[in-house]
């Protein structure tokens, strides 16, 4: 594999209009961090990029429906988010934002050269335009009925009933969701980058020179490549974004999947102004390496779209690897953020204070590196009690409390090794060179698994070892174990530190390590003779059943929440006039008994007493109120003027009123106030 002078890692831009999930952390984020802060610990040159998307249409509307600006929008989430990510300790060397300054200067610039050097191809199409609202309208500004399932609220992008992929045109009876008029179509001009121009290079470049990307990666790219690549536009009507920075283009925007990546090019030129670095050798000299870190859903644009913007720019590296990781679903479900349905990283970091590692544990050893994985809670305690706490923080434990037992937390001499101790250290010795070569490769999971092994290592070598029962009968040899044992709990502290970070840092304070890098590990003494450790402190708490109760009763009641906001009434019957309306008689009755009709499970009779005289009504209500008697001096609505018919040997003279709730749950009506039985409604 080629070797580098420095290397570039960037992080998808998350997209303001929400906060970060653990589906974001899983995918991107905690892989791209581990990554970085195992390069840094080799001394190796590396700038780490991130920052906000906020252009694009879901802003706009999210700003409309709240009645203020996008950059409102915009503003809460990027602080929101950046604050999120420092709080779990992901350290982006900058983490700026796509509305800055310099990013609009860098992307005007990018777009012009492209236009100026005949790039782009110019195609004129019809869309949809809103007379009223004076403009046009993005495929999620459109609404109609959905040509599949009948959806009638659903988008032109998508139907979020059935799910469906749709185009504006497929639409049934669209309309402007801006302001509920139809739509006409009005003829625009827009750019294009012609991906097809650079297939054979794509081709070669991916499917030739990088065999080694990730299967899901490489597969994706492959198919992609297979289907024949199609012009794509880069430009949109629109009032958020970048402007298009050409004569003749009022009210157009550059396409936010064109303007998003340019800003990591952004973001790197304005943390160079700050450091007095060259911006230039991070993203044009062959000696950098790029990679991109992102999930399955940011692919094709970075290893298709993004790659071809910088061919036809000219000058640019392309990424040497995108690691992508595939999608996190949380308790079964696709986390959703218009659903709600996500764990949230600024309400983790509230909820969960000092449990920054347990959730950055919990996702790398879930990680969906390679196909799409599930997020429990009852696998996030299991995690921690099993694994963080019985047995990594239970082997440094009680290392650091026997140390301190036996020797008052001096380190003592390793004396004469046998075998046992022997095999122990080649094995604890070899794990930085196969947890780096793990991370290396971007097997971040299996890189945390190595990890565990060596936690594991040193529990059985001290539980097989017994120094508390040598201790009185070779005190000699319980020196030796000890000495050993708090060896690889100072690995432990060392190689910890990517996956680890707050939990590596309190660890080698605790013992007064000073690391100076992952080569600190490839010795066998970290801890000398007569090095005085700290006072133990428990690493890991138990995580307890009230707390994942309480996460699931939560996500409960979000689950409750979306399926009362799903639920839409049926649609209206067709109309009737007035006087038909007054040809039904409605009344309130006073119920005189109550009971299930024999050989009947979904009826009950009821006796009324309706002002004149007792009427006996059969309704189909029984599932519902399985104690009729309580029913007894209740007041009901019923229709009084109904063909007496017979239902199961019984005359009913009338109809009892009651709601069909979401569930199909049956509820009579019933005044709020006690009324002379005979009343009519109306």
């Amino acid at each position: 594999m080629k070797q580098h002078k420095r290397t570039l890692v960037t992080c998808a831009l998350p997209y303001a209009n929400g906060p970060v999930h653990i589906g974001h952390l899983a995918g991107a984020y905690i892989p791209g961090d581990i990554y970085v802060r195992y390069l840094r610990l080799r001394g190796e040159d590396v700038v780490f990029i991130c920052g906000s998307d906020e252009h694009g249409v879901p802003i706009t509307i999210k700003a409309r429906a709240q009645g203020v600006s996008p950059q409102d929008i915009v503003d809460k989430y990027h602080r929101i988010m950046k604050d999120a990510f420092t709080g779990l300790g992901i350290n982006f060397d900058i983490y700026s934002r796509t509305t800055s300054a310099i990013h609009d200067s860098n992307a005007s610039a990018f777009f012009r050269k492209l236009y100026d050097e005949g790039k782009f191809i110019t195609k004129e199409s019809e869309q949809y335009y809103d007379d009223e609202a004076k403009t046009f309208l993005a495929d999620r500004y459109i609404m109609g009925t959905c040509p599949k399932c009948g959806n009638p609220s659903a988008y032109g992008d998508q139907c979020e009933k059935c799910g469906s992929t749709l185009s504006p045109e497929e639409l049934l009876e669209p309309k402007s969701a801006l302001s509920g008029a139809v739509p006409r179509k009005v003829k625009t001009t827009h750019w294009y980058l012609p991906l097809d121009r650079y297939e054979p290079w794509l081709r070669d470049w991916i499917l030739e020179q990088h065999k080694e990307w990730k299967t899901n990666v490489y597969g994706q790219v492959k198919s992609w490549l297979d289907g024949g690549l199609q012009p794509r536009a880069v430009t949109r009507d629109l009032d958020w974004g970048v402007p298009v920075p050409i004569e003749g283009a009022d009210g157009k925007v550059l396409y936010v999947w064109f303007d998003a990546p340019i800003g990591y090019i952004s973001n790197t030129k304005e943390l160079c102004e700050q450091r007095g670095d060259d911006w230039e050798k991070w993203w044009k000299d062959p000696e950098t390496k790029l990679v991109h870190f992102i999930g399955k859903d940011n692919i094709v644009f970075h290893c298709i779209i993004f790659p071809c913007m910088l061919k036809a720019y000219g000058g640019y590296i392309v990424p040497e690897n995108v690691p992508a990781n595939e999608f996190l679903n949380l308790e079964n479900d696709k986390i959703s953020t218009s659903r709600n349905w996500a764990i949230w990283l600024h309400e983790y970091l509230e909820e969960f204070p000092g449990k920054q590692d347990v959730l950055r544990y919990v996702l790398t050893a879930n990680a969906p590196e390679t196909k799409d994985n599930n997020f429990t809670w009852k696998d996030y305690q299991d995690r921690n009690n099993n694994e963080l706490l019985a047995i990594f923080g239970n082997f440094v434990n009680r290392t650091l409390v026997l140390t301190h037992k036996y020797y008052e937390g001096v380190v003592p001499a390793l004396g004469e090794l046998n075998d046992t101790d022997k095999a122990a250290i080649a094995e604890m010795n070899a794990y930085p060179e196969k947890i780096g070569h793990l991370i290396e490769s971007y097997k971040f999971r299996e890189g945390l698994a190595e990890l565990m092994n060596l936690a594991r290592l040193g529990n059985k070598y001290l539980t097989d070892n017994e120094p508390w029962k040598q201790i009185k009968t070779d005190p000699e040899r319980v020196k030796t174990v000890m000495a050993v044992s708090l060896q690889i709990v100072a690995h432990l502290a060392v190689l910890s530190e990517p996956f680890l970070p707050f939990s590596a840092k309190k660890l080698q304070q605790m013992i007064g390590l000073e690391v100076k890098g992952w080569n600190d590990a490839e010795s066998t003494v970290l801890l000398p003779e007569g090095h005085v450790i700290g006072q133990p402190e428990l690493l890991f708490e138990k995580v307890d059943d009230s707390v994942v109760e309480a996460q699931l009763k939560k996500l409960d009641d979000i689950k409750k929440a979306n399926e009362l906001n799903a639920w839409k009434p049926a649609e209206v019957k067709p109309v009737v006039s007035f006087d038909d309306y007054m040809k039904v008689d409605v009344r309130v009755g006073t119920v005189l008994e109550c009971q299930k009709v024999p050989k009947a499970d979904k009826l009950l009779q009821f006796l009324i007493d309706d002002g004149v005289k007792q009427r006996t009504i059969v309704s189909g209500i029984a599932k519902y109120y399985t104690e009729p008697e309580k029913l007894v001096g209740k007041q009901v609505c019923f229709v009084a003027n109904f063909e007496p018919r017979k239902l199961k040997g019984v005359v009913s003279e009338g109809m009892i009123l009651s709601a069909e709730d979401k569930d199909g749950r049956l509820v009579l009506l019933t005044p709020s106030d006690l009324v002379t039985a005979g009343c009519s409604v109306g």
